[in-house]
């Protein structure tokens, strides 16, 4: 447990120290990484990519490894998502396993939250309120929707700086990891005014693509495997919630957050659209499919409450108090998953595996 506390802690310190927020007119994506971010993400890499045996589904993925163990790539690319496949495959054939497979996903994951943080006014705080929930369960619980979610936030980077083509590449990149990721292809139409027509006609074109290539045989799986089985997830509410609440702020108080306008009309959408996670669950035959979905409107909360010392703070003098609001927020989150949630054991105790074999010798 003292792994996680400690990452909660390394971002902590970092948000408090960088407290202020990014200067007006500063943008993430032509300065350069510093030292602090390419640590950032290499830690995050490690931690998540060479945990050993953590997490609820760590033995279906390991499965998942041996089952391509000496077939053909190709025969191999049918087994799962193609990407998520193909790492299999050279994890399986070429070495290094699952540990492998985790440690490529978490590289893209990292990736993708850091860019997105590094898209708010406060990165760092951004990345702290990540840790708990993005970080601790999702990119270490489920590697292939983590890994899909990581490169979904380096579309939605991409989408919010103006650059459409890179949305619809990066999502496309992450329905090849998990199919699901296509849900969020239609939001490129909520972002920017000009040349609307010509926006629509191509997210519609590359929607119906994304739909006849992925997720046609997606929906057959969705409807056997989760609807027509009613699988349920134990959390499904509460992570509904979790982004149902950041929503619910925005809409109330959009206003107050500074964004660009074509940035304020996608986040408008985006929030209306997770508001509407919590009516589509009490109507679904099954919790966990509404679930897996609702996955991807998380970089909400990165979003919503990260801006929230600029959104409440009236003064200067007074936002540092809302930064350590967030803060204690963010531990709160991790205090209770940590102690209270269902499947919690199965993080506990955290195991990284170069101690792991280290110790074996």
């Amino acid at each position: 447990m003292l792994i996680y506390w400690s990452i909660l802690l390394v971002a902590l310190s970092a948000a408090l120290v960088y407290s202020r927020p990014r200067l007006a007119g500063l943008r993430p994506e032509v300065s350069s990484w510093s030292v602090l971010w390419v640590g950032a993400w290499l830690g995050l890499t490690l931690v998540i990519g060479l945990r050993y045996e953590v997490g609820a589904d760590w033995p279906a993925y390991e499965a998942m490894v041996r089952a391509v163990s000496g077939l053909p790539l190709w025969q191999a690319l049918d087994t799962t998502d193609p990407a998520y496949a193909a790492l299999n495959w050279v994890g399986a054939n070429v070495g290094g396993g699952v540990l492998f497979v985790n440690t490529v996903c978490a590289a893209l994951f990292s990736w993708g939250l850091i860019a997105f943080c590094r898209l708010q006014p406060r990165p760092w705080l951004a990345l702290l309120v990540a840790v708990p929930y993005l970080v601790i369960v999702v990119a270490m619980g489920y590697t292939r929707q983590g890994v899909a979610l990581g490169l979904a936030m380096l579309g939605l980077t991409a989408l919010l700086q103006g650059r459409l083509l890179g949305f619809v590449l990066w999502v496309a990149v992450a329905a090849m990891f998990h199919k699901s990721a296509a849900i969020l292809i239609p939001l490129a139409v909520f972002v920017g005014s000009d040349r609307q027509v010509v926006r629509i006609i191509g997210v519609v074109f590359a929607a119906a693509l994304l739909f006849f290539l992925l997720l046609l045989e997606y929906i057959d799986e969705l409807v056997v495997g989760y609807l027509a089985a009613g699988m349920d997830s134990a959390g499904a509410w509460v992570r509904v919630i979790m982004n149902a609440m950041p929503a619910a702020l925005f809409l109330l108080l959009r206003k107050r957050f500074q964004c660009e306008a074509g940035a304020l009309k996608f986040w408008t959408w985006f929030s209306l659209a997770g508001l509407a996670f919590i009516p589509l669950l009490m109507v679904s035959p099954s919790s966990t499919a509404v679930d897996r979905l609702a996955l991807y409107w998380m970089p909400l909360q990165v979003f919503v409450l990260s801006r929230l010392p600029d959104v409440f703070g009236t003064r200067s003098g007074t936002r540092i108090y809302w930064v350590v609001a967030v803060v204690l927020l963010a531990a709160a989150v991790q205090f209770v998953w940590l102690f209270f949630a269902a499947h919690a054991h199965a993080w506990l105790p955290y195991q990284f595996y170069p101690w792991v074999w280290l110790w074996s010798l």
